[in-house]
């Protein structure tokens, strides 16, 4: 299972999404989690702007800006 979570410097929002990946993700020892900083990419850049967090899970858009770990656990498992 694939997780690539898009994230700004200096952004509260990605700090508590990363806290809740880092919470659930030991459960699930297939996953790999990619963080992605978009502040580095034009082109995510121009693609994401402000509309961060954003977690894609195999492929797929899961969850923009928050997410719980009740939410995450239930999405992960699903992929399983």
């Amino acid at each position: 299972m694939e997780l690539v979570l898009y994230t700004r410097r200096d952004c509260e929002l990605c700090g508590e999404m990363e806290a809740v990946l880092d919470q659930i993700l030991p459960r699930f020892t297939t996953a790999s989690l990619r963080r992605v900083e978009i502040d580095r990419d034009g082109a995510l850049e121009a693609q994401f702007g402000l509309e961060v967090p954003v977690l894609f899970v195999n492929g797929r858009k899961a969850f923009k800006y928050r997410c719980t770990p009740r939410e995450l656990r239930k999405r992960l498992e699903r992929e399983k």
